[in-house]
């Protein structure tokens, strides 16, 4: 980012979505429309060749698709990738998580929703909190556990601290119920990253789920967690 203003990329096949969105977000004094793409393969070489911030991107596009789009721009340090979806069509957002992207939000989303889903992603963090994020991640990630062998280097606490994050709480509601700081929250979720070679909190999430960690359908942040006698 450039003196605080977040650069962005707008791929959408229509036309009049592309102008719509950059209409919204161009009015906020720090987002910026860097370019626009009307599909995957544009998408990939216009966020190679303007280096965007964040990449908002819509899964629906021909040719290449938004899923494997967004799987090319994060193979290699590059920009965030907010996907645009329609709840009840598209079918592809646990494969979106999977490659990479930071966050999805509704086409639908008011104005001011969808510029602090740019700032949030874009600023790193996970677009996970909003109750329509836990719902698209019950409904696509409803499918057996791979089993939990993928845990065992986790000690009781990063246990903890992977299911309140799983179920969509944030640092501060992490640390409030596990009455930690939320700079040691921080810590455990850098070291849960590093111990299972995860890229963000996002993949976190989908490996909580794959593990069995966490279920669809689990009330978020209720319900029993692992003990650990580490502080």
């Amino acid at each position: 980012m450039n003196d605080g203003v977040i650069r962005i990329l707008v791929a959408d096949d229509h036309a009049l979505a592309r102008s719509g969105l950059a209409t919204m977000l161009g009015v906020q004094p720090d987002l910026e429309i860097v370019g626009e793409a009307s599909d995957g393969l544009s998408a990939v070489a216009e966020a190679r060749r303007l280096a965007p911030d964040l990449v908002l991107m819509d899964i629906r596009m021909p040719g290449l698709d938004g899923i494997e789009a967004t799987r090319r721009i994060r193979a290699a340090p590059g920009p965030s990738v907010l996907i645009l979806t329609t709840f009840d069509l598209d079918r592809y957002v646990y494969e979106a998580l999977r490659a990479g992207a930071g966050g999805f939000l509704l086409k639908d989303a008011p104005p001011g929703q969808l510029a602090e889903a740019v700032r949030t992603v874009a600023g790193g963090q996970a677009l996970l909190a909003p109750a329509v994020t836990r719902r698209l991640i019950e409904r696509f990630l409803s499918v057996p556990p791979t089993g939990g062998d993928g845990l065992a280097p986790l000690t009781g606490r990063e246990r903890e601290v992977l299911t309140l994050l799983a179920r969509g709480g944030s640092n501060a509601e992490i640390a409030a119920r596990l009455h930690l700081s939320e700079a040691t929250v921080k810590t455990h979720v850098s070291r849960i990253l590093t111990k299972t070679g995860l890229r963000d909190r996002v993949a976190a999430v989908v490996f909580a789920y794959e593990q069995g960690l966490v279920r669809p359908g689990d009330p978020s942040g209720t319900g029993p967690l692992w003990s650990d006698t580490e502080p």
